[in-house]
């Protein structure tokens, strides 16, 4: 009863209800955490290590080392043009989540929309709930790439709506939003004067096709909040350390809740994200290769099975349909996982648009995901 309604009234994570019965079974093989298998590589290790030993066991700067902004500013300007001021524009925060929640608690007032493109990842509607806000979910199909289109967003805006959350690449369909898109995106953002939260978390694997930072795209700079992170590109989950870049005065806004709730990202892991950032790059190649030769195979290997699989060009998530199964998305993961021990997602975790899909991850090995394929064809004989 002490609860308060909107808290008491959140769903819980449609993804760890599976991974509490995984935990008590053997033999498991998880399609379903969306983390990197490989260990974090060896030179931000070694990072880490060295700071521990040197003592740097104390607060930053609110803001984060202010030599790391510095390398945050300078990796954003050469990959994709765009310049931010690494005193006034940046924040280190502790993982994206946290980058997403000072976004949504600075520019929301009790009430505001916000238009969500769903499926999402599970946390987004949850987030702008517990920042005062009003969640518009806006369900893509797959016929269109999983992309919002522009008469659909059109739509959904009214005179509450606040801002836009948009994910590319995307968790869980894997989905990389093209260039015209999120210039008609841009358009209506402009149009009718909303802030765009752009969390770009995975922008470094893609495979084949662009990354467009939004805040690039002309005139969105100054109406764009970056969120970005190491925890994927770099195999870092466990050191939480992510950021947010925003013009000043919006920038501003977030700094202060930073201030207030978290001080300062880890120290350690800090160190560690700035030789990420100066020394990663032929590690994040190495891994983006090898989840590159993963994809093919899931994907491949999901369509023999007659789960027609949308082609994801970023990420590490497969979304294919259940369909041919005859069961809904949550009958089919709980079957999966009893009859065959391997763990998938129901897409209705990620929101409307999810029904009748599955999130597969292959931030697994290659062995795993070959085995996992040849039971989830026994599976599929038999209720296929």
């Amino acid at each position: 009863k002490y609860l308060a309604k909107h808290v008491a009234n959140l769903k819980p994570s449609g993804i760890r209800k599976f991974f509490d019965i995984v935990a008590t079974m053997d033999d498991v093989i998880s399609l379903g955490i969306g983390e990197p298998d490989f260990d974090t590589p060896d030179p931000i290790l070694r990072a880490g290590l060295r700071s521990l030993q040197a003592g740097e066991t104390h607060y930053t700067s609110n803001s984060g080392r202010l030599e790391l902004r510095e390398a945050l500013a300078e990796h954003i300007q050469s990959s994709y043009g765009v310049e931010y001021h690494p005193v006034t524009e940046l924040v280190v925060t502790v993982g994206v989540s946290e980058a997403l929640y000072l976004a949504l608690n600075a520019i929301l007032d009790p009430g505001d929309e916000v238009i969500v493109p769903t499926p999402c990842f599970v946390s987004y509607q949850a987030e702008v709930i517990l920042a005062g806000g009003v969640p518009v979910e806006l369900p893509t199909i797959v016929e269109n790439g999983f992309q919002m289109q522009p008469e659909a967003l059109r739509q959904a805006i009214t005179p509450r709506t606040k801002a836009i959350l948009i994910s590319s690449p995307n968790n869980p369909t894997g989905g990389v939003a093209t260039r015209q898109v999120l210039l008609e995106i841009a358009q209506l953002a402009q149009q009718h004067d909303l802030v765009v939260i752009s969390d770009e978390l995975y922008d470094q694997l893609v495979y084949g096709v662009e990354h467009v930072c939004f805040p690039a795209l002309p005139g969105m700079r100054a109406r764009t909040i970056l969120l970005g992170g190491f925890s994927k590109n770099y195999a870092m989950t466990g050191w939480r350390v992510g950021f947010a870049a925003a013009p000043a005065e919006l920038l501003k806004g977030l700094l202060v809740i930073h201030q207030y709730t978290i001080m300062s990202a880890p120290t350690t892991a800090q160190d560690a994200a700035l030789v990420a950032l100066e020394d990663g790059a032929p590690h994040v190649a190495k891994m983006r290769a090898e989840y590159d030769r993963r994809r093919r195979l899931i994907v491949g290997g999901l369509n023999q099975l007659g789960m027609h699989t949308f082609e994801p060009y970023g990420a590490f998530y497969a979304f294919p349909s259940i369909a041919a199964s005859g069961m809904d998305e949550e009958t089919f993961a709980q079957e999966l996982l009893q009859e065959e021990s391997v763990a998938v997602v129901p897409g209705s975790a990620f929101g409307p648009g999810g029904e009748g899909y599955v999130r597969c991850s292959y931030a697994t090995a290659y062995e795993k995901i070959e085995e996992a394929l040849r039971r989830m064809e026994r599976f599929m004989r038999r209720h296929g």
